[in-house]
């Protein structure tokens, strides 16, 4: 980690670092993008000679500091240059979710007042062109991919190499001009506007400087030991917190090469090919991965499937205690090097995980057996607890204190503490300048520096973080006991299981925990066809009597684990039901991040929650959807209701 300064000036603004990783280390691979199954390189030089040439460009084309500058794709070179590019200049980048649909980008752009949009290709041009008379203040829209815009005429749309050629002229003419502006910034600056997913409401644009974002980065790199040597694979949207973290600030303050996938579906096959060291994932990625290694195995042969049990018994009771630098005798170093030499390592090696010095999962909670399966393998995964209005970190796993059921403890110049009432508060470098054009929200979520977390949760005896679930949402059944009810920690629970892809969980002032499933189709798919049970479609899979039976068991198992915990045992599932159709964000009923917008599943779905709580054992329905391509349609099916048994344990508790 770099700490000199360039030109006199300290290392308090991106461009600035990228001015000094250019001098110092000008040969170094910064960045590597796959595209048609090459994997094309920069260097540090040569990625500021590309910025340069855009920032000039952008100049060229009328730029001014303050300017909000929108940016949606993929994760591109080009666009992670803009990002910076834009920096150098004086302006401020917006990302936004290249998944959203035409209004939540119109918000965002109308919001955060942006003169100038770079996109990643005409799908995204042609969602900026359907709200552009909704955006007064946009001026310009430039294109990094050239397909299919050839006979498109606007007089305001550009090529991302035609604004370059354009800056390359600029610059001979004011060959000043670059790096005046590029350190002309300051570390209190505002450096970017990230929008929250906007789990209640309309998204939130959280103002982050860069000081909150430097020292935040380097803060993490220096606890976690991460060198300029580590490879990361940058997959995740750009416009989340986290991907701005992992893939852009500690990029710059590190100095570790990032690589950029051909596309989303091809993500894993190029994680193998890189061998990353430094890797993040949410649970779901977390827990699709270890599904797919299951169906595998178990479509294997049965000396195959021997082996690989046995192997991981072995890992369970030794794996953990190995990456922890425990005592082990013998006979278990004997069995651990067999397993790495059959089944561990050939296994990671499959993944592209053979090489991963450290992992991080958050966002959610994550299953203690997933989380226990990967590091018996020897990877190092830890749960980090973070937002976007903390520059992420604020609490990360310690190595040698990493538990399935904790956070870990606070980051280096993090305060914690827990309110009256539960919520988890915290300060630091990090702490965001407030909500773009919102007072209101900002003075709601900051007192005296303190952030309001949103988060139940409690500090245990060696000071690590637990989170129950989102205070807001944490209350009581209408049962005699007045149980207590935290839906994301049920929640949580259903979806350790690898059938069950979503859940959104019912009982707030009712008397009995009731619950909507989503089945994950290519597990439940795989186990269906190995049992000879066709299907024609998810709605025709989810509504079969062996998946219901199937995941019956999986929430019994669910209230066995509920039936152990004093505070919850009453909180255990009663009744459920399959949904006809997979939850989705072009519905409106996920954020983009994949939160539960249970405000929208309670309206929509009203008849349905309602059908739980009566004695009626099926319901019908009838709902719009949105198909990938934009069109609507409309699905029918009866839903069946089922009760479920709660787990013996439940008369003990108190």
């Amino acid at each position: 980690m770099s700490t000199s300064a360039i030109g006199g000036n300290p290392l308090d603004t991106f461009p600035k670092r990228l001015l000094e990783r250019a001098q110092r280390h000008p040969d170094k691979i910064a960045i590597r993008e796959k595209a048609f199954g090459i994997w094309q390189e920069w260097s540090w030089r040569q990625m500021l000679e590309e910025v340069r040439a855009l920032a000039c460009g952008l100049a060229a084309l009328g730029m001014q500091r303050g300017d909000k500058v929108a940016i949606v794709g993929d994760n591109r070179p080009q666009l992670y240059w803009t990002m910076i590019a834009v920096q150098c200049i004086g302006g401020v980048p917006v990302p936004l979710y290249q998944d959203a649909v035409a209004d939540e980008i119109q918000f965002v752009l109308d919001h955060a007042e942006t003169r100038y949009a770079v996109v990643e290709d005409q799908e995204q041009v042609d969602k900026l062109l359907s709200v552009w008379d909704d955006c007064p203040r946009l001026e310009q829209l430039i294109y990094e991919a050239s397909r299919g815009l050839r006979e498109y005429g606007e007089p305001f749309l550009h090529a991302f190499a035609a604004i370059q050629a354009q800056g390359r002229i600029y610059d001979a003419e004011h060959p000043d001009f670059f790096m005046q502006q590029a350190v002309m910034g300051q570390g209190t600056d505002l450096a970017v506007i990230l929008y929250t997913s906007g789990t209640t409401g309309r998204p939130k644009g959280v103002m982050l400087s860069y000081d909150n974002i430097i020292i935040t980065s380097c803060h993490a790199i220096a606890r976690e030991g991460l060198r300029d040597d580590e490879e990361i694979v940058s997959y995740l949207p750009m416009a989340w917190v986290g991907d701005h973290i992992f893939s852009y600030g500690m990029f710059y303050c590190a100095g570790f090469t990032v690589n950029c996938p051909e596309s989303g579906a091809t993500v894993l096959h190029d994680v193998h090919e890189i061998g990353p060291t430094y890797f993040f994932a949410p649970p779901r990625i977390w827990e699709n991965i270890l599904t797919t290694v299951m169906i595998r195995i178990e479509d294997a042969s049965w000396i195959k499937r021997k082996i690989f049990h046995y192997f991981m018994d072995v890992a369970q009771r030794v794996g953990s205690r190995k990456l922890a630098k425990e005592p082990l005798s013998a006979w278990e170093r004997l069995l651990y090097g067999l397993g790495e030499i059959l089944v561990y390592g050939p296994l990671k090696d499959n993944l592209g995980f053979g090489r991963i010095r450290l992992a991080y999962t958050a966002g959610e909670a994550i299953g203690p057996e997933i989380f226990t399966f990967y590091r018996s393998l020897g990877i190092n995964i830890k749960q980090l607890y973070g937002m976007t209005e903390a520059s992420v970190f604020v609490c990360v796993q310690p190595d040698g204190e990493v538990k399935p059921d904790t956070v870990g403890t606070a980051m280096p110049e993090v305060e914690l503490k827990i309110s009256d009432s539960g919520e988890v508060l915290y300060r630091s470098p990090g702490v965001f300048m407030g909500y773009y054009k919102n007072p209101e929200a900002t003075a709601e979520a900051m007192e005296d520096g303190w952030v309001h977390s949103g988060d139940a949760g409690y500090l245990d005896e060696h000071n690590h973080l637990k989170i129950i679930d989102r205070a807001r949402d944490v209350s009581r059944l209408a049962d005699e006991r007045e149980t207590l009810f935290a839906p994301r920690y049920i929640e949580n629970k259903l979806k350790f299981s690898q059938f069950i892809k979503e859940a959104v969980v019912h009982g707030s002032d009712r008397p009995y925990v009731g619950v909507f499933i989503n089945i994950d189709l290519e597990a439940v798919g795989n186990w269906s066809e190995r049992r000879g049970l066709a299907y024609t479609s998810y709605t025709d899979l989810a509504a079969r009597p062996e998946v219901y039976d199937l995941i019956q068991g999986e929430i019994e198992r669910v209230n066995a684990s509920l039936a152990e915990e004093p505070q919850m045992a009453g909180a255990q599932i009663q009744r459920f039901l399959i949904l006809h159709k997979e939850l989705d964000p072009d519905d409106g009923e996920l954020t983009r991040t994949r939160k539960v917008r249970r405000g929208v599943i309670a309206q929509k779905y009203g008849e349905l929650i309602t059908a739980l709580y009566s004695d009626d054992d099926h319901v019908a329905i009838e709902a719009q959807v949105m198909f990938e391509d934009g069109r609507s349609g409309t699905v029918r099916a009866d839903l069946q209701i089922r009760d479920v048994s709660p787990a013996a344990a439940l008369a003990a508790a108190p």
